[in-house]
């Protein structure tokens, strides 16, 4: 049986970033995935600002940078069919330049990163499904599954990183995932030829039933993607159930703005979708188990980019399992100090995104806010800015940030409590 110091599982960018971190340690790193590369994936394909020195760090930047990707300013966000909002991220401290993010195909950027990852000599198996963890005294020690070819396979190791997405094993085997309360939300995604964009900007419309994001990816391709509750599904329409395709037109043509964008495009693949779009995660039960990326917990996509979110959970967890092979304690207690550190840094931007998720989705008050960015740069950049993830989120969650946020909108009404009660 092959046995190694770390197996990750899962291919995308937390799985291949954290295999790359622990390779360049000195480890000697396994990564297995049930897919056959390229594989595509349903995605905002938008890569924050802060990601670009993890990007470099990492070796693969330059790569990404041969793809021609786009590089987006800023994002313009309209509410309820309102002018559009265009902000620019906030000049950095260090340079006084404007970052940019990227935008690029999830299928282009998966392909590239699992190419570095072999180059960088981890051992890689693909079209290798995990279905089961091996244990030692408790502890997870290593894998098992089947191959492309239906063959058991079983692998050692010190330490196992489960960056299998929301999916993942250990969500499943240990009952860890924590769908949240209330509707949840199902994002429907294809890519567009011939879309017009006015500008540079991640184009992000807020109306009924929900919202949409609208990049370039480069190539004449445009990334259009829509995500709304569950329950707006499923109506019937002229004596018939609607598809999910016939949906996920119509509600983008409703809206004046996407319809003006849209009008000259072509849809260029089947519309593809996937739900669970915001859970939350409990802790690991026992040692020698980290979940990095996605299957740590997924935060609305309105206000948080996902592959920021993990490279830089991974980037702390090899920190952590850095530090657990100088102790050679992989034990639950040692490797809980990953969960303590990334909810320090992300718990603001969770905090975030509730606090704007409740605003999004009341009209008015989410026209009042639209109104508040409008009228101070200051205050719009420094959204961008967390958002981009360049500035920490307790730059905003903060009750001086959001009362000047809202001034006006919710004066002299009593919903202002419970706006704030979600920061808590």
């Amino acid at each position: 049986m092959n046995s190694f110091d770390v197996i990750v599982i899962g291919g995308g960018p937390a799985g291949c970033a954290m295999a790359l971190d622990l390779n360049r340690r000195g480890y000697n790193v396994a990564l297995c995935d049930q897919a056959k590369f390229p594989r595509d994936k349903v995605c905002g394909e938008f890569i924050s600002p802060g990601a670009d020195p993890i990007l470099k760090q990492l070796g693969v930047l330059d790569s990404i940078e041969t793809l021609t990707p786009k590089r987006l300013k800023g994002v313009a966000i309209s509410s309820y069919e309102s002018e559009e909002l265009e902000i620019d991220y906030p000049p950095s401290i260090n340079t006084g330049l404007r970052p940019t993010s990227l935008s690029v195909p999830r299928y282009q950027l998966d392909a590239l990163f699992l190419q570095q990852v072999q180059s960088a000599g981890v051992e890689v198996f693909e079209q290798h499904k995990v279905t089961d963890f091996l244990f030692d005294n408790g502890g997870v020690a290593g894998v098992q599954g089947w191959d492309e070819n239906k063959t058991a396979f079983a692998l050692n190791s010190k330490l196992v990183v489960d960056a299998g997405g929301r999916n993942a094993i250990s969500l499943r085997k240990f009952s860890l995932k924590q769908e949240p309360k209330g509707n949840t939300k199902i994002a429907f995604s294809a890519h567009w030829q011939g879309v017009r964009l006015p500008d540079d900007y991640c184009y992000m419309h807020v109306s009924r039933p929900g919202y949409t994001g609208i990049s370039s990816v480069g190539n004449d391709r445009t990334n259009v993607v829509l995500v709304v509750d569950r329950s707006a599904l499923g109506g019937e329409r002229d004596g018939s159930v609607e598809k999910p395709e016939e949906f996920y037109h119509r509600v983008l043509m409703k809206n004046s703005l996407r319809s003006n964008i849209l009008q000259g495009g072509e849809r260029v693949e089947p519309v593809r979708s996937v739900e669970s779009l915001a859970f939350a995660v409990r802790p690991v039960p026992c040692g020698g188990l980290i979940l990095v990326g996605d299957a740590m917990g997924f935060i609305d996509p309105f206000t948080g980019e996902g592959i920021y979110l993990s490279l830089r959970s991974s980037q702390i967890a090899g920190e952590v399992i850095h530090a657990s092979f100088q102790s050679s304690n992989f034990s639950r207690n040692s490797l809980s100090v990953y969960d303590a550190r990334r909810e320090d840094e992300f718990g603001g931007k969770f905090v975030l995104s509730r606090v704007l998720q409740w605003l999004i989705y009341n009209q008015p008050f989410c026209n009042r806010v639209m109104k508040s960015l409008s009228s101070n740069q200051v205050l719009a950049e420094t959204l961008a800015g967390v958002i981009g993830d360049i500035l920490p989120a307790k730059n905003v969650v903060s009750m001086k940030f959001l009362t000047q946020l809202v001034v006006g909108a919710f004066k002299g009404n009593s919903d202002l409590k419970k706006a704030f009660d979600l920061t808590r």
